[in-house]
């Protein structure tokens, strides 16, 4: 069995039990089989194969992801809502050694202070009215593997003393309890938010800002990148015609025309969104102008890329 042999039975061999060691390596066989497809489907989703885009900011975007994947260096993600931060956050646990290991994602954002730290540290039985229960924060749940903390801009002052602490030293108490935990998870940031700018204002720790700018990928916005817009857009056409069962091939040439225009307040997400539009409520076999949601089909003014060049 050490050597790699599945099961050993004795003599005199009985048919019953020889049947149910063969079923028993069988269905071995085939959860081994189950557990490669889904980690090719993990692979697939959010690994870079999932990042589209042929611009060259993207490309360096690629490059920065491959260098400090395998690295336990702390990523800060920046760019506008929707520009696929946590995308990127995924791909890079994907490529590194903890990918077997969990992925967590918090939205600092979306929880008031006292339960923001609860959920990332923890708390132990009536730490608080409500606290029934021991509970496991999200950085020990993280513990091998990686933790995303988004929307990090909004944490409070003393959050970000915190937050600052364990990320030199990765120890932290549960709310309430006075036992120190050690873990071993890589850290990454997103904000749609200037930092430094905050910085400047008193509303963001220096020494916290300093602690989690050691590797920034800054993800441009969608309007500074058009011609990864056919990419992306057929990209979508393809993922919601086979979930929808729907069969359309293409974009007319205005309705690739008005996406091209648009200025996408909302990024990469308003874009999935209007084209799964356009796919559920079309009728014929391409997305046609009319398909398309009013405000991007009236068209509103021409994008003027960085470079100065009017489309």
């Amino acid at each position: 069995i050490r050597a790699g042999a599945f099961d050993f039975l004795t003599k005199p061999l009985i048919d019953e039990e020889l049947e149910m060691a063969i079923e028993r390596a069988l269905n071995q066989r085939e959860v081994l089989r189950e557990n490669d497809a889904l980690k090719a489907q993990l692979d697939l989703r959010f690994g870079l194969e999932n990042i589209v885009g042929q611009d060259h900011r993207m490309k360096r975007i690629y490059d920065v992801i491959d260098s400090v994947a395998d690295t336990r260096a702390t990523v800060l993600i920046t760019g506008e809502s929707g520009t696929g931060k946590s995308l990127i956050a995924r791909a890079i646990h994907r490529r590194s050694g903890r990918r077997d290991k969990p992925f967590v994602e918090v939205a600092c954002g979306a929880l008031p202070e006292t339960l923001l730290e609860s959920e990332l540290f923890g708390h132990v039985a009536g730490a608080f009215t409500g606290a029934i229960g021991e509970k496991m924060g999200k950085f020990m749940q993280a513990d091998g593997g990686t933790i995303f903390l988004d929307e990090i801009s909004t944490a409070t002052p003393a959050m970000q003393v915190k937050l600052l602490r364990i990320l030199q030293d990765f120890e932290f108490e549960q709310v309430g309890g006075n036992k120190t935990f050690k873990v071993d998870a890589r850290v990454i940031l997103a904000t749609n938010e200037d930092l430094s700018k905050a910085v400047a204002e008193g509303r963001f720790r220096q020494d916290l800002f300093y602690r989690i700018n050691v590797i920034n990928i800054q993800l441009p916005n969608l309007r500074d990148r058009i011609s990864d817009i056919p990419l992306l857009a057929n990209n979508f056409l393809e993922k919601v015609c086979l979930e929808s069962g729907k069969e359309m091939r293409r974009f007319s040439d205005e309705a690739m025309a008005a996406l091209q225009r648009y200025r996408w307040p909302g990024n990469v997400r308003e874009l999935q969104n209007a084209v799964e539009r356009g796919v559920l409520l079309g009728k014929g076999s391409q997305v046609a102008l009319d398909d398309l949601p009013h405000e991007i089909a009236g068209g509103g003014a021409p994008i003027v890329p960085t470079d100065g060049h009017s489309l």
